[in-house]
């Protein structure tokens, strides 16, 4: 069995590779049961989340993703996703790779966002607003900016400090990357709007968007996380990662639901529609698209095959 570094992960998942890679996976014949979600209660800090997400396809491969989330890590200088993935072949069952769980845990979910936004966001979308500092923030600017034509990137975080550290970590060809201060501001100026945080109330208002934007929601993965209000649900077209994770997970759309906001009726698609060719995405050019993803084990299972396959003797 392979040990795979942080390092030699990221090397092999490139996004252009990633989101075609996820692409596949998303419209073949994977099984993926629901995954176990536990909630881990830690003393004076938020509560720990257990993740465990197997899948596996026929006889070929079968897997595993085994991942804490602690937000509480970040006052130890430790990132908040900690845990490793393990690949066997399908029809032995034998180990064949543990890959590094946080470091395909980023590039799978930036690789997601990238896959709905090359169905969602315009064609001629150039100015990304990154909303969140955290690990994700990075990944989902290169993600973004690889199937779309970016030349701009905002980066607004609660801490401004951080929010320079990472616009100034981030070296892309061509690409301008500012921090900014203002969020109110910052949100009419983009035409694509990723957020990646851990917020408990919503920081994109409905009222400050326009024709057109893309809205990329990552974070909130519980039900009482939230980065977008009611207003922004009512003014976008609805898509998802997978409606059975978002319908019970979300919080950008668990909340409404509970509240009469919305019904599950207006979630437009999923990946599986998008990429299975049932739903061709954007409607107009003055459309407001608005993607929550949860996370799904299909996505895990296709970034661990392609390490594997990629680095194959």
């Amino acid at each position: 069995m392979r040990n795979f570094s942080a390092e030699e992960t990221h090397k092999a998942l490139d996004f252009p590779s990633l989101v075609e890679a996820l692409r596949e996976a998303f419209r073949s014949d994977i099984e993926v049961p629901v995954r176990h979600h536990h909630t881990m209660a830690r003393a004076e800090e938020p509560d720990a989340t257990l993740l465990l997400m197997p899948a596996w396809q026929g006889e070929r491969y079968v897997g595993i993703k085994i991942v804490t989330v602690t937000p509480g890590n970040s006052n130890r200088s430790l990132p908040a996703i900690l845990g490793v993935y393990l690949l066997n072949d399908g029809r032995t069952g034998a180990p064949l790779a543990l890959i590094d769980g946080p470091m395909l845990t980023l590039r799978r979910t930036a690789a997601a966002s990238a896959l709905a936004a090359d169905y969602l966001a315009r064609p001629d979308s150039e100015r990304l607003l990154m909303v969140g500092t955290g690990a994700l923030s990075t990944h989902l600017i290169e993600a973004h900016a690889a199937v779309r034509p970016i030349r701009s990137v905002s980066v607004w975080g609660r801490n401004p400090e951080k929010a320079r550290a990472v616009a100034a970590s981030v070296d892309l060809p061509g690409i301008e990357v500012t921090a900014v201060e203002s969020l109110e501001t910052a949100v009419p100026e983009a035409d694509v709007i990723s957020c990646a945080t851990l917020s408990t109330e919503p920081l994109v208002k409905g009222a400050w968007l326009r024709p057109g934007q893309h809205l990329d929601l990552v974070g909130a993965f519980t039900p009482g996380m939230r980065e977008s209000d009611d207003e922004a649900v009512r003014r976008a077209d609805i898509y998802v990662d997978t409606r059975a994770g978002c319908l019970k997970e979300g919080g950008d759309i668990v909340q409404p639901l509970s509240d009469g906001v919305m019904s599950e009726g207006d979630v437009v698609a999923d990946l599986l529609d998008m990429t299975a060719g049932r739903h061709a995405g954007r409607s107009s050019a003055e459309a407001i698209t608005l993607f929550k993803s949860v996370g799904t084990a299909v996505e895990d299972f296709a970034a661990a095959q392609l390490v594997v396959e990629r680095t194959a003797d």
